[in-house]
Parts: structure tokens; sequence; C-alpha cells
């Protein structure tokens, strides 16, 4: 997973715009921001999940989920190491966040995204 390739999926989802949040890319859905890339460098990413699924994600994939330092963490931000990451993976983290903070009438959009 490259750093395009996890901004190509997110600005997929639907009305994903990308901005910038203490100097490094964010990706947001009714301004609401539910992913970043380039923090603590250009080989990361954070995923805003809900403890729940941070847990099962962290799980599954040890070596590509890694909790947030702090508060944050504790409430599910996660950070995500790209280079070992795959695809689908990514994918189902993307949209479990932007899931997580896309108005309910946005929802349905999301059945017209491709794999």
């Amino acid at each position: 997973m490259t750093a395009n390739q996890f901004r190509r999926i997110a600005l997929s989802l639907p009305e994903t715009t990308e901005s910038a949040h203490m100097n490094h890319r964010d990706f947001r859905v009714s301004n609401k921001i539910f992913a970043t890339l380039g923090y603590p460098d250009e080989e990361w990413g954070m995923v805003k999940l809900t403890p729940e699924q941070q847990q099962s994600f962290i799980g599954a994939e040890p070596k590509v989920f890694d909790p947030c330092s702090g508060v944050w963490g504790q409430r599910g931000a996660t950070n995500v190491r790209l280079a070992p990451a795959k695809r689908d993976v990514i994918r189902q983290a993307l949209i479990n966040a932007w899931s997580n903070i896309a108005p309910k009438q946005v929802h349905r959009e999301l059945k017209g995204v491709g794999p």
C-alpha cells in the first residue's frame, strides 16, 4: 500500500473531500475527518475506528494497525503502516472509518462504490 493508493481508496468513498490538518493530508465526509495521511511521516496513515473495530483490525493485522497514542487511541484512532498493508484490508478500514462519520443519508451512496 502506498500513500497514493490509500488516497485513491479514501477519495472513492461518497462525498469525501481531501483537505489538510496540522500539516498533513486528511479525508473528510460532511467536513468531519475520518482518515489522515503523513503523520508521523509519509509511511503512515490513520483511520478513525470505534474501539471495537480497532481491536478487530489490530488482532487480524498487528503489523499494519496500531492504536494512536493517548486518549485518541483509546477512542479508536488507529495508525496504519502503509507498506505491509493489503488493499482489501485498508479499503475495509477506510469504509468503517467513513461509516462511523458519514451522515446516515449518505450511507446509501456507499452501495454504488465498486471494490
